[in-house]
């Protein structure tokens, strides 16, 4: 259909409407070649540049016939056409503009402002505790600190590890400002250091593959910086067999009984901190002795209770869905910590952690000979060997058979009786045992 050329002036164009029928009609103008304007059965009216390219037809809106005159409409067609005769696309032109405008505004961002951006798009993807140390990492500082305050420690929060780094423009977010962020940090907490320098490269990373922050920070601006870090330590803390019986006497005597049984049956069992505490009462099976984990590595693991264990889990009151209930806004036990160091110096115990209780479950199981995938598979340790991975498949009752030595020879340590397997333990109805 030939396109109706007529002279652009505002009272013409004022009078000019969309054919009947048609959900746009095309005018052209008579003065200036590729110049045309769109009128849509709406009557929004918008002046076009069309032309053949490439032998293609190219067509792109120039802009609202309400906010461009037609003498500028006019001067953009021409700029256009010699575009194309030059065997330039304006389209791309545009679009590298557009580009360089962003890039120009996005440089000035403060690092924070795309973090909690970053943060947004992938905490689908993280657990509870990795995105609260995303959280924690940019945080102002300055807030009281609540519980588990230390010795000589001040009284409020520090500002977060990367919040220095982060409030700097991303233009400025280069190799010597990360040097120098790290050398002042290093001296004061070297594990933070690591921890917020591989959060930091998985930040770049991301943003390198983004449409509106790629090419910004370069992605291997974090490559090598591992090496101006202190060598990682190994931890060792771990209980000895012969520590157990003031370990136990210390544990058993903590006023709370939900913290008690929680790090007893920690060690008992050699799960993650935070894999026990989020336990649900309804993946707890006492009829047929077992317990489904929360597994970080296979999504969930099942393993045995133990006698011992299921006398401590008997005894916990049904406060809510959580075996270890808490009056915390989460529901369930977050900070045992306090507790257990209060009983580590009391016994005159060496340095124990939480985690060190894990890694004491591991090594007081060499001790009944328990082979080394088994413990490994109660722990929710990944395979490490291919037969591990393809070829073991281990029923829950060769895993309580070992399991139940384990325990055994824990509790023979501590001169504690083990419960004989298949006599009921007492069930505590309710408690008014409040904690936070």
């Amino acid at each position: 259909m030939a396109i109706e050329k007529i002279g652009f002036t505002s009272g013409r164009i004022s009078t000019l409407v969309c054919k009947a029928g048609q959900d746009q009609t095309m005018y052209r103008d008579a003065k200036t070649p590729c110049l045309g304007l769109r009128i849509t059965k709406s009557g929004v009216k918008s002046f076009i540049f069309e032309t053949w390219f490439n032998g293609k037809s190219l067509r792109s809106t120039i802009g609202d016939a309400s906010t461009w005159s037609i003498a500028q409409a006019q001067t953009e067609a021409r700029r256009l056409k010699v575009l194309t005769d030059q065997g330039v696309d304006p389209r791309e032109t545009k679009e590298r503009e557009k580009v360089l405008h962003r890039t120009r505004n996005t440089k000035s961002i403060a690092g924070l402002i795309v973090w909690q951006e970053y943060i947004n798009d992938r905490k689908v993807n993280w657990g509870e505790r990795h995105l609260k140390d995303h959280y924690d990492m940019v945080r102002d500082g300055g807030e009281p600190i609540k519980r588990g305050l230390r010795k000589k420690q001040a009284p409020v929060k520090k500002a977060g590890i990367l919040q220095p780094l982060l409030s700097l423009p991303l233009s400025e977010l280069n190799r010597e400002q990360i040097l120098i962020w790290l050398k002042s940090e290093v001296s004061i907490r070297a594990g933070r250091v690591r921890i917020a320098l591989s959060a930091l490269k998985a930040f770049i990373t991301w943003m390198s593959d983004h449409p509106h922050y790629a090419g910004l920070v370069d992605p291997n601006v974090c490559d090598r910086l591992t090496r101006e870090l202190p060598a990682k330590k190994a931890k060792d803390d771990c209980l000895q067999k012969e520590q157990l019986k003031a370990w136990f006497d210390g544990v058993k005597k903590i006023s709370n009984p939900i913290i008690s049984a929680y790090l007893q049956i920690l060690l008992l069992t050699g799960a993650r901190r935070n894999e026990l505490a989020t336990m649900k009462w309804v993946d707890v099976d006492l009829q047929w002795h077992t317990a489904s984990i929360r597994d970080k590595v296979e999504g969930s693991r099942k393993i045995p209770i133990t006698p011992y264990v299921e006398q401590l889990l008997a005894r916990l009151p049904k406060n809510n869905e959580y075996v270890f209930h808490s009056t915390a806004k989460s529901g369930y036990l977050t900070e045992p910590r306090k507790a257990h160091q209060a009983v580590i110096a009391e016994q005159g115990l060496p340095h124990l952690s939480i985690h060190g209780l894990r890694r004491s479950f591991g090594t007081l199981a060499e001790w009944v000979e328990c082979p080394t995938g088994i413990s490994a598979q109660i722990m929710g340790h990944k395979p490490s060997a291919i037969a591990e991975k393809h070829y073991r498949t281990r029923p829950i009752d060769l895993l309580r058979k070992w399991h139940t030595k384990i325990e055994k020879f824990i509790l023979d340590e501590a001169s504690i009786d083990q419960p004989k397997e298949g006599v009921k333990p007492i069930r505590l109805v309710s408690s008014n045992v409040n904690i936070a």
